[in-house]
């Protein structure tokens, strides 16, 4: 239930938010991943592998963007996919796709905070530490600082990560151009570097490989979604600035693929145990440059802060929504009367998100937030598809309409199909492991929990009926 104020009037989110903000919600959780995970691709397959996996991830992405956009300018409020689902497919579906963002929120926010964890263990060698740095107090502290920041209001946890996301945006451009690559003095060696076995040493099961982590580079640009109930014009923000975010990922990604293979071999790049863990910061290390060393740190550090910030967000939103719904514990619901914000859904997914990041190593829990953004990324063509069916164009007006409908959501299901092989060539186990999970908590929900759920109360949009109905 929503939080009620103190003169007895019911109290709802705050619409506060800008398409700045959105782009700073979108490209904040996901910049960390130009920082740090994508080079797993390198491993996978090599450096071209993980150039190829980076631009069919990005038209994977693009497809999510344009899909989202459409839908979440229409279907304005929290909960995102969540929301979505539960107006156009039904409870069932709307469950699982309110876990998958929840699971893959917390999973990227876990992977942040070890990341984190690195660059303070980093920063004490340089400083000429004798002793190895305990990693786990500043995972901690972190986790609960940001925590902190989320249950104090949205509009103070946005305008940080805008900043501290334009500065990690500006570290990447800073590298490139110190780099000169259109000068015959560059220090990037491409051509030694990319030279026989390095640039397929897989062949083309690599490529396909390589699509695993190629997700990295964008995982979370969805995440804008959240914010459909806090922004002042979901019809203009929420199209604006998710489509601006993918269109800065996407120049992100391709410059990070290009300074990093130049500066690192394949071989230290993929490997994840003794290799790069921020090949970007790895990066600013082999120029020698003090000054770079210190802007590509910082861009690290803020690229961590500002996607485990914004997973903070997302996931609380997801939580909040279906608990808001009866999906899970009407407790979750509650809105807070001073700061507007889903406290309870913040705080009670604080733990879990510490058991992950002090127990679990940094590809595993990649892992686990890749598949289940997958699996909500393959949710989207059926919802969209349905949603055009349902209501078409002339019925309901929509913020944003994507072009060339369905041609978006078959390639997004073609992708999404590569992409589940791929996982599976090299962690089967897991996969296997999510989606034996995801289908007994369907059981749970449909046996046990859905008596709960108030279906006349599920649709809040002022739309007509749905074609056919």
């Amino acid at each position: 239930m929503d939080g009620i104020a103190s003169h007895g009037t019911k109290v709802g989110l705050a619409r506060v938010l800008g398409p700045a903000h959105v782009w700073a919600l979108g490209v904040g959780i996901v910049l960390v991943g130009e920082y740090m995970g994508w080079n797993f691709a390198v491993g996978k397959g090599g450096a071209y592998a993980a150039l190829v996996a980076c631009w069919f991830a990005g038209i994977l992405y693009s497809c999510v963007a344009m899909i989202d956009s459409e839908v979440t300018s229409t279907v304005a409020a929290a909960g995102g996919q969540y929301t979505q689902a539960k107006h156009i497919v039904g409870p069932l579906m709307a469950f699982n796709v309110g876990l998958y963002l929840v699971f893959a929120y917390t999973m990227l926010e876990a992977g942040n905070a070890i990341t984190l964890g690195y660059l303070m263990s980093v920063a004490a060698d340089m400083t000429g530490a004798t002793e190895a740095l305990d990693q786990r107090p500043f995972i901690i502290l972190a986790i609960v600082f940001l925590a902190w920041l989320n249950y104090r209001g949205v509009l103070a946890t946005l305008n940080f990560n805008l900043v501290i996301t334009a500065f990690a945006f500006c570290a990447i451009l800073v590298l490139f151009v110190a780099s000169a690559p259109w000068s015959a003095d560059s220090p990037l060696a491409h051509a030694e570097l990319m030279s026989g076995q390095a640039a397929l040493p897989y062949g083309w099961l690599g490529v396909l490989a390589a699509m695993h982590f190629g997700l990295w580079f964008y995982l979370g640009i969805e995440g804008t979604t959240q914010a459909a109930e806090e922004v002042r014009s979901p019809a203009r923000s929420l199209p604006f600035g998710t489509l601006a975010g993918i269109m800065t990922l996407l120049i992100a990604a391709t410059l990070t693929w290009y300074i990093c293979v130049g500066f690192l071999p394949w071989e230290y790049l993929g490997d994840g145990v003794n290799g790069a863990v921020a090949p970007l910061f790895s990066a600013a290390q082999m120029t020698g440059s003090n000054a770079l060393i210190i802007v590509l740190g910082f861009g690290t550090l803020f690229a961590t802060l500002a996607s485990a910030n914004g997973c903070i967000n997302d996931a609380s939103r997801a939580w909040f929504s279906m608990g808001r719904d009866h999906y899970l514990p009407q407790w979750f619901g509650a809105v807070h009367p001073t700061y507007r914000t889903p406290y309870r859904s913040i705080i009670f997914l604080v733990p879990i998100a510490l058991i992950f990041a002090l127990g679990a190593p940094l590809d595993q829990v990649i892992t686990f937030s890749i598949l289940s953004g997958l699996l909500g990324y393959t949710f989207m063509p059926i919802n969209i598809i349905l949603f055009r069916r349902k209501w078409p164009l002339d019925t309901i007006k929509r913020g944003y309409v994507h072009p060339f409908h369905p041609i978006p959501a078959l390639v997004l299901l073609a992708l999404c199909s590569m992409t589940y092989f791929a996982v599976f060539l090299g962690y089967g186990t897991q996969l296997i492991a999510m989606v034996s999970f995801y289908i007994v908590v369907s059981l749970w929900f449909h046996f046990w929990r859905y008596r709960f759920v108030k279906r006349a109360d599920q649709f809040t949009m002022p739309w007509p009926k749905p074609k056919g109905y």
